[in-house]
Order: C-alpha cells, then structure tokens, then sequence
C-alpha cells in the first residue's frame, strides 16, 4: 500500500513533502495519508528512525493511527519505510517485512530508553548541584540570597 502525504490546512488538503514534515521538529500536527483508493487516514508521528536493511541506510518513520484501522489496536503504531516514487518524489509506505518492522521498533524502544536515562542523570545532576550563596548590606542589614542552578 503506497501512501503519500497531505497537509490538513482550513478543510483542504494539498500535498506536501513527506521528508519536510517528517524531519520538521516544531511540527505538532497530524500527519494525514491518502491511500491508494483515495481514503485519507490520519496519524500522530511518534518518531523518526534511521535503521541499516541488508547494507543499506533507511529512514523510517513510526506513526500511530488517530483514526480507526481494522486490525491496528487503539495503543499500536505502524513502522513505514521512506521510499521515492517513480517520478523522484518521497512518499511513505508500510513496511510489509515483519522482521524489519520489529527491528525498527527496537531501535525505536532502545532510544527512548537511552533518552529517559539521560533525562534522570541531567536531573539528579541539577538536584546535586551546589547552591550558590551571596549576600549583600541594605540598610545596615545582611540578606543571604541563594540561586539553584
């Protein structure tokens, strides 16, 4: 199933690059498909993964299905695979290898994990930092002021 990607903008739809709203990290909106028979589906993008197939370096975008798919449950997101029609276009397709698509939701879980490790140690780093002290004489009285950083 080939899918290319639209922009929902005031009730139209125009199409957009795929790369351009994939790889655009200040974009928050939905992401809408129109498939081959012209049914239009919309997705939230959960993340963008570059992933090695057989020696050769893919993007891969993990999408999770705001509108009901039969057979997709309401906590499961579907991998696809970033290719280019035959006129040189990107589009996005479903990755139909099962084994692919497992490989790339490790990855996917892998950095999560690896992003919220690093989230704690920053965290425990601000929570252990020393505080620094001042003070100061206003009017003949001393005034401690103390900055966390």
């Amino acid at each position: 199933m080939e899918e290319k990607k639209v922009e929902k903008k005031e009730e139209d739809l125009r199409p957009v690059d795929i790369l351009d709203v994939l790889l655009d990290q200040d974009n928050k909106e939905p992401i809408v498909l129109v498939d081959e028979a012209g049914k239009q589906l919309t997705f939230e993008q959960v993340a963008v993964i570059p992933y090695e197939v057989r020696k050769e370096k893919r993007l891969y975008a993990v999408l999770k299905p705001i509108d009901k798919i039969e057979g997709i449950g309401d906590d499961e997101a579907i991998v696809f695979v970033v290719d280019q029609d035959k006129d040189g276009n990107s589009i996005i397709k479903v990755e139909e290898d099962e084994e692919v698509a497992i490989a790339v939701f490790d990855k996917y879980y892998d950095l999560l994990e690896e992003a919220q490790k690093k989230e704690k140690e920053e965290a425990k780093a601000t929570k252990t930092a020393p505080k620094k002290t001042t003070s100061s004489k206003v009017a003949g009285k001393t005034t401690k002021k103390t900055d966390k950083k």
